[in-house]
């Protein structure tokens, strides 16, 4: 008998309410990468960032999808207060980050969506990706690239894309879980 539910098994996006189903692996302000193990249906920690260096906002990722990179679909959440491995958070898309990460010789795509989690106070007004500063994209490319280079991968920004944009790429995910 398993000690939690498997979150892979949700539904990523709520289509009368227009949300998306985040489910926390790493919150904001943690220096431990933590990953859904899904053979043993548990958070596993993954890695430890370096002293000094802790993950900018809370990351997930959208069951029942597929990314670039063989994972479920990572997201980027903005809210008022860190969350915790296993959390899941209706949130609203406002864009995407288009990224590609470099490993050896093999170039993956490792886009990651933007969202805001419906319950907050301080990301309420950010409808798009634009309604933050453009030093907050440039800041997070820092953090990508640093993060990547301690797996020994190079990440390279290759743009930032509207809601619509991050939409299409979830059900292109939904599609390639099912395949």
């Amino acid at each position: 008998m398993s000690s939690l539910a498997d979150p892979t098994g949700l539904k990523p996006v709520d289509k009368k309410e227009g949300l998306v189903q985040v489910i926390i692996e790493t919150p904001a302000g943690s220096r431990n990468k933590f990953a859904f193990d899904p053979d043993q249906k548990i958070f596993t920690v993954k890695a430890v960032l370096p002293a000094g260096m802790t993950f900018p906002y809370d990351f997930g990722f959208l069951p029942r999808t597929k990314g670039g990179d063989g994972d479920p679909i990572d997201v980027l959440l903005l809210m008022d207060e860190p969350a915790y491995p296993g959390i899941s958070v209706m949130a609203r898309l406002i864009g995407v980050i288009e990224g590609e990460q470099i490993d050896g010789k093999k170039k993956i795509r490792n886009d990651r969506l933007v969202a805001v989690a419906e319950a907050n106070h301080m990301y309420a007004n950010v409808k798009k990706l634009n309604d933050l500063p453009r030093k907050w994209i440039d800041e997070l490319e820092v953090f990508f690239v640093n993060y990547h280079n301690m797996e020994g991968k190079k990440f390279k920004l290759l743009g930032t894309k509207s809601a619509d944009a991050a939409m299409k790429l979830i059900r292109q995910a939904e599609k390639a879980a099912k395949s």
